[in-house]
Protein backbone atom coordinates (compact mmCIF):
# COMPACT_ATOMS: atom_id res chain seq x y z
CA UNK A 1 0.00 0.00 0.00
CA UNK A 2 1.40 3.41 -1.00
CA UNK A 3 1.87 6.28 1.42
CA UNK A 4 -0.76 8.23 -0.54
CA UNK A 5 -3.31 5.45 -0.11
CA UNK A 6 -2.56 5.17 3.60
CA UNK A 7 -3.25 8.86 4.05
CA UNK A 8 -6.53 8.59 2.18
CA UNK A 9 -7.60 5.69 4.35
CA UNK A 10 -6.66 7.58 7.52
CA UNK A 11 -8.75 10.56 6.39
CA UNK A 12 -11.64 8.11 6.38
CA UNK A 13 -13.95 8.44 3.39
CA UNK A 14 -15.78 5.34 4.49
CA UNK A 15 -15.87 3.11 7.54
CA UNK A 16 -15.92 0.07 5.28
CA UNK A 17 -12.94 1.10 3.14
CA UNK A 18 -10.89 1.72 6.29
CA UNK A 19 -11.70 -1.64 7.86
CA UNK A 20 -11.63 -3.92 4.83
CA UNK A 21 -8.18 -5.30 5.67
CA UNK A 22 -9.11 -6.44 9.15
CA UNK A 23 -10.98 -9.61 8.26
CA UNK A 24 -8.98 -11.26 5.49
CA UNK A 25 -10.25 -8.77 2.90
CA UNK A 26 -13.88 -9.70 3.64
CA UNK A 27 -15.81 -6.44 4.34
CA UNK A 28 -19.18 -8.24 4.17
CA UNK A 29 -18.33 -10.25 7.29
CA UNK A 30 -17.36 -7.06 9.09
CA UNK A 31 -20.56 -5.31 8.05
CA UNK A 32 -22.60 -8.04 9.70
CA UNK A 33 -20.33 -7.92 12.74
CA UNK A 34 -21.13 -4.22 13.06
CA UNK A 35 -24.88 -5.01 13.09
CA UNK A 36 -25.39 -3.20 9.80
CA UNK A 37 -26.66 -6.27 7.99
CA UNK A 38 -30.31 -5.33 8.60
CA UNK A 39 -29.80 -1.99 6.91
CA UNK A 40 -28.33 -3.62 3.81
CA UNK A 41 -31.00 -6.31 3.75
CA UNK A 42 -33.83 -3.80 3.97
CA UNK A 43 -32.57 -1.21 1.51
CA UNK A 44 -30.27 -2.95 -0.98
CA UNK A 45 -31.02 -6.67 -1.38
CA UNK A 46 -33.75 -9.11 -0.56
CA UNK A 47 -33.68 -11.11 2.67
CA UNK A 48 -33.54 -14.40 0.70
CA UNK A 49 -30.50 -13.29 -1.26
CA UNK A 50 -28.82 -11.99 1.89
CA UNK A 51 -29.29 -15.38 3.60
CA UNK A 52 -27.81 -17.18 0.59
CA UNK A 53 -24.82 -14.85 0.55
CA UNK A 54 -24.30 -15.28 4.28
CA UNK A 55 -24.57 -19.08 4.10
CA UNK A 56 -22.20 -19.30 1.12
CA UNK A 57 -19.74 -16.95 2.81
CA UNK A 58 -19.85 -18.98 6.06
CA UNK A 59 -19.23 -22.26 4.22
CA UNK A 60 -16.34 -20.77 2.25
CA UNK A 61 -14.91 -19.30 5.43
CA UNK A 62 -15.03 -22.66 7.22
CA UNK A 63 -13.36 -24.47 4.32
CA UNK A 64 -10.69 -21.79 4.07
CA UNK A 65 -10.00 -22.05 7.81
CA UNK A 66 -9.82 -25.85 7.63
CA UNK A 67 -7.32 -25.62 4.77
CA UNK A 68 -5.14 -23.21 6.76
CA UNK A 69 -5.31 -25.47 9.81
CA UNK A 70 -4.38 -28.57 7.79
CA UNK A 71 -1.33 -26.74 6.42
CA UNK A 72 -0.26 -25.65 9.91
CA UNK A 73 -0.66 -29.17 11.25
CA UNK A 74 1.38 -30.67 8.41
CA UNK A 75 4.19 -28.13 8.81
CA UNK A 76 4.42 -28.30 12.60
CA UNK A 77 4.46 -32.05 12.95
CA UNK A 78 6.48 -33.85 15.61
CA UNK A 79 9.47 -34.17 13.28
CA UNK A 80 9.74 -30.39 12.98
CA UNK A 81 9.06 -29.48 16.61
CA UNK A 82 9.61 -32.07 19.33
CA UNK A 83 12.72 -33.46 17.63
CA UNK A 84 14.60 -30.17 17.87
CA UNK A 85 17.87 -31.98 18.39
CA UNK A 86 17.06 -34.47 15.66
CA UNK A 87 16.54 -38.21 15.86
CA UNK A 88 13.47 -40.06 14.59
CA UNK A 89 10.31 -40.65 16.57
CA UNK A 90 10.20 -44.43 16.27
CA UNK A 91 11.22 -45.03 19.87
CA UNK A 92 10.87 -42.15 22.31
CA UNK A 93 13.35 -43.53 24.79
CA UNK A 94 16.06 -43.67 22.12
CA UNK A 95 15.37 -40.05 21.23
CA UNK A 96 15.61 -38.83 24.80
CA UNK A 97 18.64 -40.96 25.64
CA UNK A 98 20.38 -39.38 22.66
CA UNK A 99 19.33 -35.88 23.72
CA UNK A 100 20.57 -36.49 27.27
CA UNK A 101 23.94 -37.70 25.97
CA UNK A 102 24.18 -34.69 23.63
CA UNK A 103 23.53 -32.31 26.53
CA UNK A 104 26.23 -33.98 28.65
CA UNK A 105 28.66 -33.70 25.76
CA UNK A 106 27.83 -30.03 25.20
CA UNK A 107 28.10 -28.83 28.79
CA UNK A 108 30.67 -31.30 30.11
CA UNK A 109 28.40 -32.60 32.90
CA UNK A 110 28.51 -35.88 34.76
CA UNK A 111 25.01 -36.99 33.74
CA UNK A 112 21.70 -35.76 32.33
CA UNK A 113 18.22 -37.19 32.91
CA UNK A 114 15.02 -36.21 31.14
CA UNK A 115 11.59 -36.66 32.70
CA UNK A 116 8.23 -36.04 31.05
CA UNK A 117 4.88 -35.45 32.67
CA UNK A 118 2.89 -38.68 32.41
CA UNK A 119 0.49 -37.03 29.94
CA UNK A 120 3.31 -36.73 27.41
CA UNK A 121 5.13 -40.00 28.15
CA UNK A 122 2.97 -42.18 25.95
CA UNK A 123 4.07 -45.78 25.71
CA UNK A 124 6.45 -45.48 28.64
CA UNK A 125 6.09 -47.39 31.89
CA UNK A 126 4.51 -45.16 34.54
CA UNK A 127 4.21 -45.24 38.32
CA UNK A 128 2.33 -43.14 40.86
CA UNK A 129 4.55 -40.15 40.15
CA UNK A 130 3.49 -37.53 37.65
CA UNK A 131 7.00 -37.59 36.15
CA UNK A 132 8.33 -40.44 34.02
CA UNK A 133 12.01 -40.99 33.23
CA UNK A 134 12.21 -41.12 29.43
CA UNK A 135 15.90 -40.61 28.79
CA UNK A 136 19.27 -40.62 30.49
CA UNK A 137 22.91 -40.29 29.56
CA UNK A 138 23.85 -43.19 31.82
CA UNK A 139 23.14 -46.90 31.48
CA UNK A 140 19.97 -48.36 33.08
CA UNK A 141 21.94 -50.21 35.77
CA UNK A 142 23.56 -47.01 37.07
CA UNK A 143 21.89 -45.13 39.91
CA UNK A 144 20.30 -41.73 39.38
CA UNK A 145 20.89 -39.46 42.37
CA UNK A 146 18.07 -36.91 42.36
CA UNK A 147 18.88 -35.92 45.95
CA UNK A 148 22.25 -34.51 44.92
CA UNK A 149 22.13 -30.92 46.27
CA UNK A 150 24.34 -29.77 43.37
CA UNK A 151 22.02 -31.22 40.73
CA UNK A 152 20.50 -28.66 38.39
CA UNK A 153 16.74 -29.18 37.94
CA UNK A 154 15.20 -27.23 35.08
CA UNK A 155 11.45 -27.58 34.41
CA UNK A 156 10.11 -27.87 30.88
CA UNK A 157 7.66 -25.02 31.33
CA UNK A 158 5.59 -22.91 28.95
CA UNK A 159 3.28 -20.38 30.54
CA UNK A 160 1.59 -22.11 33.44
CA UNK A 161 2.02 -25.62 32.02
CA UNK A 162 4.82 -28.03 32.95
CA UNK A 163 5.59 -30.84 30.54
CA UNK A 164 8.62 -32.34 32.22
CA UNK A 165 11.98 -31.81 33.86
CA UNK A 166 15.66 -31.85 32.84
CA UNK A 167 18.09 -32.83 35.60
CA UNK A 168 21.82 -32.14 35.23
CA UNK A 169 24.36 -33.80 37.53
CA UNK A 170 27.50 -31.65 37.31
CA UNK A 171 31.02 -33.02 37.48
CA UNK A 172 32.10 -33.16 41.12
CA UNK A 173 33.58 -29.82 42.12
CA UNK A 174 32.66 -28.13 38.84
CA UNK A 175 29.68 -25.79 38.61
CA UNK A 176 27.68 -25.60 35.40
CA UNK A 177 28.45 -22.19 33.85
CA UNK A 178 25.76 -19.54 33.45
CA UNK A 179 25.93 -19.81 29.64
CA UNK A 180 25.29 -23.54 29.69
CA UNK A 181 22.55 -23.24 32.30
CA UNK A 182 20.79 -20.69 30.08
CA UNK A 183 21.22 -22.99 27.08
CA UNK A 184 19.55 -25.87 28.93
CA UNK A 185 16.78 -23.54 30.14
CA UNK A 186 16.07 -22.42 26.57
CA UNK A 187 16.19 -26.04 25.40
CA UNK A 188 13.69 -27.05 28.09
CA UNK A 189 11.27 -24.28 27.02
CA UNK A 190 11.67 -25.35 23.41
CA UNK A 191 10.70 -28.89 24.39
CA UNK A 192 7.72 -27.64 26.38
CA UNK A 193 6.39 -25.48 23.54
CA UNK A 194 6.98 -28.30 21.06
CA UNK A 195 5.05 -30.84 23.10
CA UNK A 196 2.17 -28.46 23.78
CA UNK A 197 2.06 -27.55 20.09
CA UNK A 198 1.89 -31.25 19.27
CA UNK A 199 -0.98 -31.62 21.73
CA UNK A 200 -2.79 -28.65 20.21
CA UNK A 201 -2.35 -29.92 16.64
CA UNK A 202 -3.88 -33.25 17.69
CA UNK A 203 -6.83 -31.49 19.31
CA UNK A 204 -7.30 -29.32 16.21
CA UNK A 205 -7.18 -32.30 13.85
CA UNK A 206 -9.81 -34.11 15.93
CA UNK A 207 -12.00 -31.01 16.11
CA UNK A 208 -11.99 -30.61 12.33
CA UNK A 209 -13.59 -34.04 12.01
CA UNK A 210 -16.67 -32.68 13.77
CA UNK A 211 -19.18 -31.78 11.05
CA UNK A 212 -20.90 -29.30 13.38
CA UNK A 213 -17.80 -27.23 14.13
CA UNK A 214 -18.37 -23.52 13.53
CA UNK A 215 -16.16 -20.94 11.82
CA UNK A 216 -15.84 -19.19 15.18
CA UNK A 217 -14.44 -22.37 16.77
CA UNK A 218 -12.08 -22.89 13.83
CA UNK A 219 -10.87 -19.30 14.20
CA UNK A 220 -10.19 -19.97 17.87
CA UNK A 221 -8.02 -22.99 17.01
CA UNK A 222 -6.19 -20.95 14.37
CA UNK A 223 -5.51 -18.17 16.88
CA UNK A 224 -4.20 -20.68 19.43
CA UNK A 225 -1.97 -22.37 16.87
CA UNK A 226 -0.54 -19.19 15.42
CA UNK A 227 0.20 -17.81 18.89
CA UNK A 228 2.13 -20.89 20.01
CA UNK A 229 3.90 -21.15 16.64
CA UNK A 230 5.03 -17.54 17.06
CA UNK A 231 6.41 -18.37 20.49
CA UNK A 232 8.12 -21.45 19.07
CA UNK A 233 9.88 -19.29 16.48
CA UNK A 234 11.09 -16.91 19.18
CA UNK A 235 12.38 -19.77 21.33
CA UNK A 236 14.16 -21.27 18.33
CA UNK A 237 15.99 -17.98 17.83
CA UNK A 238 16.81 -17.86 21.56
CA UNK A 239 18.12 -21.43 21.29
CA UNK A 240 20.44 -20.52 18.40
CA UNK A 241 21.77 -17.43 20.17
CA UNK A 242 22.35 -19.28 23.45
CA UNK A 243 24.03 -22.16 21.60
CA UNK A 244 26.39 -19.67 19.98
CA UNK A 245 27.17 -18.04 23.35
CA UNK A 246 27.84 -21.46 24.84
CA UNK A 247 30.32 -22.16 22.05
CA UNK A 248 32.09 -18.86 22.60
CA UNK A 249 32.12 -19.40 26.36
CA UNK A 250 34.45 -22.34 25.78
CA UNK A 251 37.23 -19.88 25.04
CA UNK A 252 38.31 -16.96 27.21
CA UNK A 253 40.04 -15.33 24.25
CA UNK A 254 37.16 -14.64 21.90
CA UNK A 255 33.91 -14.40 23.78
CA UNK A 256 31.07 -13.18 21.56
CA UNK A 257 33.07 -13.99 18.41
CA UNK A 258 30.09 -15.79 16.90
CA UNK A 259 27.76 -12.87 17.60
CA UNK A 260 30.18 -10.42 15.98
CA UNK A 261 30.52 -12.64 12.91
CA UNK A 262 26.74 -12.97 12.63
CA UNK A 263 26.17 -9.22 13.00
CA UNK A 264 28.79 -8.38 10.38
CA UNK A 265 27.45 -11.07 8.03
CA UNK A 266 23.99 -9.54 8.39
CA UNK A 267 25.33 -6.09 7.54
CA UNK A 268 26.96 -7.52 4.42
CA UNK A 269 23.64 -9.17 3.50
CA UNK A 270 21.92 -5.81 3.79
CA UNK A 271 24.59 -4.24 1.57
CA UNK A 272 23.63 -6.77 -1.12
CA UNK A 273 19.89 -6.24 -0.42
CA UNK A 274 19.26 -9.96 0.14
CA UNK A 275 15.73 -11.03 1.11
CA UNK A 276 14.72 -11.41 4.76
CA UNK A 277 14.74 -15.22 4.84
CA UNK A 278 18.23 -15.42 3.32
CA UNK A 279 19.47 -12.76 5.76
CA UNK A 280 18.09 -14.74 8.69
CA UNK A 281 19.67 -18.01 7.50
CA UNK A 282 23.07 -16.37 6.98
CA UNK A 283 22.77 -14.67 10.38
CA UNK A 284 22.09 -18.04 12.04
CA UNK A 285 24.93 -19.63 10.09
CA UNK A 286 27.22 -16.86 11.31
CA UNK A 287 26.20 -17.56 14.89
CA UNK A 288 26.78 -21.28 14.50
CA UNK A 289 29.77 -21.50 12.16
CA UNK A 290 31.87 -22.81 15.05
CA UNK A 291 29.19 -25.05 16.53
CA UNK A 292 31.45 -28.11 16.37
CA UNK A 293 33.51 -26.58 19.16
CA UNK A 294 30.64 -27.20 21.58
CA UNK A 295 31.81 -30.80 21.85
CA UNK A 296 35.52 -30.09 22.31
CA UNK A 297 36.95 -29.66 25.84
CA UNK A 298 37.56 -25.98 26.59
CA UNK A 299 41.14 -26.62 27.71
CA UNK A 300 41.87 -27.56 24.09
CA UNK A 301 40.70 -24.12 22.94
CA UNK A 302 43.07 -22.27 25.23
CA UNK A 303 46.03 -24.62 24.94
CA UNK A 304 49.28 -22.74 24.27
CA UNK A 305 51.53 -25.80 24.26
CA UNK A 306 52.17 -27.93 21.20
CA UNK A 307 49.04 -29.92 20.29
CA UNK A 308 49.20 -33.71 20.40
CA UNK A 309 48.11 -35.90 17.49
CA UNK A 310 44.88 -36.59 19.38
CA UNK A 311 44.32 -32.83 19.82
CA UNK A 312 44.80 -32.25 16.10
CA UNK A 313 42.33 -34.99 15.23
CA UNK A 314 39.71 -33.40 17.49
CA UNK A 315 40.22 -30.02 15.87
CA UNK A 316 40.29 -31.39 12.33
CA UNK A 317 37.03 -33.24 12.87
CA UNK A 318 35.13 -30.45 14.58
CA UNK A 319 33.38 -29.06 11.44
CA UNK A 320 31.93 -32.50 10.82
CA UNK A 321 30.69 -32.67 14.41
CA UNK A 322 29.03 -29.30 13.94
CA UNK A 323 27.34 -30.24 10.68
CA UNK A 324 26.08 -33.50 12.19
CA UNK A 325 24.54 -31.62 15.12
CA UNK A 326 23.00 -29.01 12.83
CA UNK A 327 21.55 -31.67 10.55
CA UNK A 328 19.69 -33.00 13.55
CA UNK A 329 18.15 -29.62 14.43
CA UNK A 330 15.38 -29.71 11.87
CA UNK A 331 14.42 -26.07 11.87
CA UNK A 332 18.05 -25.10 11.15
CA UNK A 333 18.66 -27.58 8.34
CA UNK A 334 18.76 -24.84 5.69
CA UNK A 335 21.83 -23.19 7.23
CA UNK A 336 23.94 -26.34 6.90
CA UNK A 337 25.36 -25.60 3.42
CA UNK A 338 26.44 -22.11 4.49
CA UNK A 339 28.38 -23.53 7.43
CA UNK A 340 29.64 -26.64 5.68
CA UNK A 341 31.35 -24.63 2.92
CA UNK A 342 32.55 -21.55 4.78
CA UNK A 343 36.15 -22.86 4.82
CA UNK A 344 36.26 -23.02 1.00
CA UNK A 345 38.49 -20.54 -0.84
CA UNK A 346 37.78 -18.39 -3.89
CA UNK A 347 40.73 -20.04 -5.72
CA UNK A 348 39.44 -23.58 -5.02
CA UNK A 349 42.18 -24.54 -2.53
CA UNK A 350 39.94 -24.67 0.53
CA UNK A 351 37.96 -27.36 2.35
CA UNK A 352 35.99 -29.60 2.46
CA UNK A 353 35.44 -30.08 -1.28
CA UNK A 354 37.70 -27.60 -3.03
CA UNK A 355 34.85 -25.54 -4.48
CA UNK A 356 35.91 -22.37 -6.28
CA UNK A 357 34.45 -18.96 -7.12
CA UNK A 358 30.70 -18.69 -7.36
CA UNK A 359 30.23 -22.45 -6.96
CA UNK A 360 30.69 -21.75 -3.23
CA UNK A 361 27.30 -20.82 -1.69
CA UNK A 362 27.04 -17.02 -1.42
CA UNK A 363 26.18 -17.26 2.29
CA UNK A 364 29.37 -19.24 2.89
CA UNK A 365 31.43 -16.59 1.11
CA UNK A 366 29.88 -13.87 3.28
CA UNK A 367 30.48 -15.78 6.52
CA UNK A 368 34.08 -16.58 5.51
CA UNK A 369 34.97 -12.89 5.12
CA UNK A 370 33.09 -11.86 8.27
CA UNK A 371 34.75 -14.65 10.28
CA UNK A 372 38.24 -13.79 9.01
CA UNK A 373 37.89 -10.08 9.74
CA UNK A 374 36.47 -10.62 13.24
CA UNK A 375 39.21 -13.16 14.04
CA UNK A 376 41.93 -10.69 13.03
CA UNK A 377 40.41 -8.03 15.29
CA UNK A 378 40.40 -10.30 18.38
CA UNK A 379 43.05 -11.40 20.84
CA UNK A 380 44.09 -15.01 20.42
CA UNK A 381 46.38 -17.27 22.53
CA UNK A 382 49.19 -16.83 20.00
CA UNK A 383 48.83 -13.10 19.12
CA UNK A 384 47.21 -9.80 20.05
CA UNK A 385 44.32 -8.24 18.16
CA UNK A 386 45.23 -6.52 14.88
CA UNK A 387 44.17 -2.94 14.12
CA UNK A 388 41.20 -2.29 11.83
CA UNK A 389 43.43 -0.77 9.15
CA UNK A 390 45.85 -3.73 9.17
CA UNK A 391 43.01 -6.30 9.24
CA UNK A 392 41.34 -4.68 6.22
CA UNK A 393 44.68 -4.57 4.41
CA UNK A 394 45.20 -8.31 4.98
CA UNK A 395 41.68 -9.14 3.80
CA UNK A 396 42.14 -6.94 0.71
CA UNK A 397 45.45 -8.63 -0.16
CA UNK A 398 43.77 -12.04 0.00
CA UNK A 399 40.83 -10.99 -2.17
CA UNK A 400 40.41 -13.25 -5.23
CA UNK A 401 42.57 -15.93 -3.63
CA UNK A 402 40.83 -16.68 -0.35
CA UNK A 403 37.80 -14.39 -0.51
CA UNK A 404 35.07 -13.36 -2.92
CA UNK A 405 36.17 -9.91 -4.19
CA UNK A 406 32.59 -8.61 -4.19
CA UNK A 407 32.17 -9.53 -0.52
CA UNK A 408 35.54 -7.94 0.29
CA UNK A 409 34.39 -4.75 -1.46
CA UNK A 410 31.23 -4.80 0.66
CA UNK A 411 33.33 -5.13 3.83
CA UNK A 412 35.53 -2.22 2.78
CA UNK A 413 32.50 -0.05 2.12
CA UNK A 414 30.88 -0.90 5.47
CA UNK A 415 34.10 -0.20 7.40
CA UNK A 416 34.59 3.14 5.66
CA UNK A 417 31.24 4.49 6.90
Amino acid sequence: MTKENVNKREDGVSLFSRSAEFLDGDPLEEIFALNLGDFLTEHLISEELAQKIKKHDTEDKAESLKKQLRELISIYSINNTLSVLGFTNKEDYIIYNSIAKTIVQMIDASACHIFLASEFAKGMQQDDSNLVLVGSSISPDEEINLDNPEALKIPMQYGSENTGLIVIEPVVGKKVSDEFEKLITVTSRLFAISMLLLKLTDMTANAMNDSDITSSELQHYRAELTAIIGDLGQEQQNFVEMLAKAVDAKSEFHNNHSQRVADLAKDICEYFALNEKTKDLIYYAGLLQNIGKITIPEELFNKKDKLSQEDWEKLQNHPNIGVSLLMSINFLSEVIPYIHYHKERWDGKGEPEGLAGKSIPFGSRIIAVADAYCALRENRPYRDAISEEKALSIIKEESQTKWDPDVVDALMFLMSK
